[in-house]
């Protein structure tokens, strides 16, 4: 649990700042649970430079409560959470004097998400909090006051979060967190877990990941890991100290998250995917008569692989399917085993390509297009499809027909501008594998949207 923190002060001498607003809200990974915001009387006065920025003066704080009044409230929001801010280690140190001018020895754990930023957006150009978003296509408003600016630490720590495919912040948290072994209150972990699409990650006391899964109902798949007989479901089950996750909005982002998670963080109780996850491509030739040929064969025999199969029965499911479709030649694709004509020629049914009836120009049109339409080769498109919560969509950049990474997004700018949305993708690798995995998804369910791109 996290509770995101900002601060305004009167400005002044080195702990001798005076807290004139707060904003507090407690985060949970996906979204804000709780939040606490107040001007707050200082009780000295406030650097003119300060009033221009924050536009907070002090007839404004006058009637607004003492710190003092609201210490209470802050200690309960904050309670066993971690304290995620940009520049975290001024905020913490402000509350921590506040705290003392009263007795009081305030503790806690901290994220600084300027910190993060540097680590997870390497090519950012600064990393002040509103040029930094501005960047990433994030709306801010009220900014240099504690709300707005809160906000918009939100928003970049969940993009930071998404960004994390090393899950740098989940084991530091958690180790943050825990002190040896977990209570008994946190092991109790199906319990506020979501009914949701995502990926889920099963922790050990030092925080490391050491399983991970792709689902459609998180707390439904831990329920069954946690009950699941085998020794080394039990093993899993008593190693496990805590369960965090990522709600993706659509299988197909949780599908791509899986993999790429699996092959850099090899978590102890995951099967890694094997190398080549394909062993059939779909593949193009043409006959004697000119007319293009598709068959399944195996991914080395195929020149030109057209797309790829786990193996021969899905790839020729794929190629009934489209034949179908595009009202193409059973006998051509080889379907149909008629040593003359097909049943649909023989039924009125085929167009006639097998034995020259439609010209190959007109027929090979159809053929193409039915290739193009499940391929990626050499396609700059946007993916779109559900996001994690109303109003946010996912997008999978795929650019000279391979995967360059995914993310969300909640305006249509931020997917408008290509340089936007290259700032709020998290790279991913490329491969044939994942072009196998998009594909394989695309050909049994459909997303919400493709765009295609131009750069």
């Amino acid at each position: 649990m996290y509770a995101i923190l900002d601060i305004e002060t009167t400005g002044g001498k080195f702990n001798e700042e005076g807290i004139t607003e707060i904003a507090i809200h407690k985060f949970d990974g996906q979204q804000v649970v709780d939040k606490f915001i107040s001007l707050i009387n200082p009780e000295k006065e406030i650097q003119p430079f300060v009033v221009k920025l924050t536009g907070i003066n002090n007839k404004m704080l006058r009637t607004a409560p003492k710190f003092y009044e609201v210490a209470k409230r802050i200690i309960e929001i904050t309670e066993d959470t971690v304290l995620v801010a940009h520049n975290a280690q001024f905020d913490y140190r402000i509350l921590r004097t506040e705290f003392r001018r009263l007795g009081y020895n305030f503790e806690r754990k901290t994220l600084c998400t300027v910190d993060l930023s540097k680590l997870l957006l390497p090519e950012a150009e600064s990393y002040s909090l509103g040029k930094l978003v501005r960047s990433l296509g994030i709306p801010v408003s009220d900014r240099h006051r504690a709300n707005g600016d809160a906000l918009a630490t939100i928003k970049l720590f969940k993009l930071l979060l998404a960004k994390d495919s090393e899950k740098v912040i989940i084991k530091e948290t958690i180790r943050k967190e825990s002190q040896g072994e977990l209570s008994e209150k946190q092991l109790d972990i199906v319990r506020d877990l979501p009914n949701k699409t995502g990926v889920f990650y099963m922790h050990n006391k030092d925080g490391d990941i050491i399983y991970l899964n792709k689902t459609t109902d998180i707390k439904k798949k831990v329920n069954q890991l946690f009950t699941k007989n085998g020794d080394k479901s039990r093993k899993l089950a008593k190693d496990t100290k805590k369960v965090t996750y990522e709600e993706t909005g659509n299988e197909l982002v949780a599908i791509l998250k899986e993999y790429e998670e699996l092959l850099k963080l090899r978590p102890k109780y995951n099967a890694i995917p094997r190398k080549r996850m394909y062993s059939h491509a779909l593949c193009k030739e043409k006959n004697e008569n000119g007319y293009i040929t598709l068959r399944i064969k195996p991914y080395k025999e195929c020149k030109e692989p057209l797309g790829l199969f786990n193996g021969i029965f899905s790839g020729k499911n794929h190629l009934f399917k489209i034949t179908k479709e595009f009202q193409l030649c059973e006998k051509l694709n080889g379907i149909s085993e008629a040593r003359s004509n097909c049943s649909n020629y023989d039924d009125g049914l085929c167009l006639g390509a097998c034995i020259g009836k439609e010209p190959e120009e007109t027929y090979n049109k159809r053929v193409t297009a039915s290739i193009e339409k499940y391929n990626l080769a050499q396609k700059n498109v946007v993916l779109l499809d559900k996001g994690r919560e109303i109003g946010e969509q996912s997008a999978i950049l795929i650019k000279n027909g391979s995967l360059v990474g995914l993310g969300f997004y909640d305006l249509n700018h931020q997917i408008n501008n290509i340089h936007i949305l290259e700032n709020l993708i998290t790279p991913m690798n490329g491969t044939r594998d994942a072009n196998f995995l998009i594909e394989s998804y695309l050909r049994k369910k459909k997303v919400l949207k493709t765009v295609e791109i131009y750069s």
